[in-house]
């Protein structure tokens, strides 16, 4: 196993950050370095023997910074359709159980943090603290559900203590350009006061070999929360919250693509923006790349009116070269955020409420460029007029000249309340977008809509079924924190969707659903 230690800039790092997040705006990048890095053996050699994390059964919610401006207009939204469509043509594949809650004995905890990536071959899932590698003609896995722990076995700082400390936040992606796989999680101390970057690149497209693992940390006192990442042709992009003992802002950060999938130390450059929270990064869906030196696109919920657009453009070679310019301000209509924000949506059977997550765009930003034109596709939960949250979703074009709002909607489905969506768009320009679906006499269930290009512009087709739970979530309110959508690469046209339901009513109790589905003009 080959192994380095790099300390240099960590201190750097430490110390600048305040001015960082201080700073009026993006003109100041921060480089810093991984302290750690090494090639791991396949993973199946670690799953029998190592360590498992550490878990809290109900994961403590970090403190949301800000409300939106004019979230308490009172708006109810309704679809920009009056009228409704067919039930969405798109036909399921696979429909399967993922990971449940409990892994090797050791509870998974909650929020689920469900989400997924597809390759060549196979179909990886992760969760909060666990991992599962699929044969995706099949769905058959290729050995049982490992915690993410495992991967990062025997390496230094938080990513390698295991049981000692925690483990949340994981995000899969697939990168198509070059076929490797990348897995990352946060490593966190038992106070949730200080946080680990762990990150492993697959050396080649087989989800169960070896990797090329990465541990980066942002100093003491500095958690790196709800990470979101994004594939480019020049880096591996990322977002945080990134909490401070007085502070929190939103981080954008480019990771040195190359030289983690060699396995050889690296650069990171980050830009950081007190005003805005949970944006979300760019991923490349499709095999058009973007236009050669095009930056990464980072989008934030900014108003219940607008959206901001930030360009991110990395250098490694001269970082002092990087630009993260914004913001780009997007007019969309007006709206108020699910549940304020916060918690209200219904289930059956019980008081109980669940998070909405309705102050935030919800993963992933999805990119695709289309050749004619390039498009943004993301999604957010909105108080609708039929129920307490629908999903609002948007096709941005033209992202890097002069953004615009090509069409957007909300989908509704009766009085469901509808959210933790996730959108994506294949090679005809087919969309899809799946979500969690419930009501008062209605359980949690997995369900999905969505479009072909001929439909009235805004619209999308009546939802359909994935899976129906069969009890709802008690004692907690906190429910999934995200889903995945994706897109097959070896054809471009099947979606792969997970998201959780519960198998019956408890806590910490539950399982999630695997599915595909593809429209029928897209071969």
């Amino acid at each position: 196993m080959k192994k380095r230690f790099i300390f240099e800039s960590v201190a750097l790092f430490a110390c600048n950050l305040s001015l960082v997040i201080g700073a009026a705006g993006q003109s100041r990048p921060l480089v810093f370095h991984d302290f750690y890095h090494d090639t791991s053996a396949p993973i199946q050699a670690y799953s029998a023997a190592a360590t498992t994390s550490a878990v809290h059964p109900i994961e403590r919610p970090r403190p949301r910074p800000r409300a939106l401006n004019g979230q308490s207009s009172g708006i109810v939204d309704s679809p920009q359709q009056s009228f409704s469509l067919p039930p969405v043509s798109a036909t399921i594949g696979l429909n399967f159980d993922g990971i449940p809650n409990s892994v090797n004995g050791t509870l998974t905890g909650i929020p689920s943090d469900n989400n997924l990536s597809v390759g060549d071959t196979q179909v990886v899932e992760t969760i909060n603290t666990a991992y599962e590698v699929y044969d995706k003609t099949t769905g058959k896995s290729f050995f049982p559900a490992q915690q993410i722990s495992t991967i990062f076995t025997g390496m230094p700082g938080l990513c390698g203590q295991g049981v000692t400390f925690f483990f949340t936040d994981p995000i899969v992606l697939y990168d198509k350009i070059a076929g490797r796989w990348i897995i990352s999680i946060v490593a966190g101390d038992t106070s949730f006061s200080t946080g680990n970057e762990c990150i492993a690149v697959s050396a080649t497209s087989d989800a169960t070999g070896r990797y090329h693992r990465y541990a980066f940390r942002f100093g003491n006192n500095n958690f790196n929360d709800y990470p979101k990442f994004g594939v480019w042709p020049d880096a591996y992009y990322a977002s945080y919250n990134l909490f401070t003992p007085t502070t929190v802002s939103a981080l954008a950060c480019a990771y040195d693509r190359v030289a983690m999938m060699a396995g050889k130390h690296t650069s990171v450059v980050c830009f950081s923006n007190p005003n805005e929270f949970a944006f979300l990064p760019s991923d490349l869906d499709g095999s058009n790349l973007p236009p050669i030196g095009q930056p990464n696109f980072y989008v934030d919920l900014a108003t219940t009116s607008s959206l901001h657009l930030y360009r991110f453009h990395v250098d490694f070679s001269t970082p002092g070269n990087s630009t993260f310019t914004g913001p780009t301000t997007i007019r969309i209509r007006p709206f108020s955020p699910a549940c304020g924000g916060g918690v209200c949506i219904p289930q059956a059977g019980t008081k109980q409420k669940l998070d909405s997550l309705g102050d935030r765009l919800m993963f992933r930003l999805a990119y695709r460029n289309m050749l004619t034109h390039e498009s943004l596709l993301v999604n957010h939960s909105v108080r609708t007029n039929a129920a307490p949250s629908g999903v609002r979703w948007y096709e941005i074009r033209d992202p890097d000249e002069a953004p615009a709002i090509f069409q957007e909607g909300t989908v509704q489905d009766g009085d469901l309340s509808l959210w933790m969506g996730s959108i994506a768009m294949d090679k005809t320009g087919d969309i899809a977008v799946g979500f969690s679906e419930s009501s008062k006499s209605t359980h949690p269930a997995v369900a999905f809509t969505g479009r072909v290009p001929s439909d009235p512009q805004n619209a999308m087709e009546t939802p359909a079924l994935i899976w129906q739970g069969k009890g709802s979530q008690v004692r907690a309110d906190r429910w999934g924190d995200y889903s995945s959508l994706a897109i097959d690469p070896s054809d471009d046209c099947t979606f792969w969707y997970v998201n959780q339901y519960m198998p019956s009513t408890g806590v910490v109790n539950f399982h999630t659903r695997v599915a595909s589905f593809k429209f029928p003009d897209c071969h």
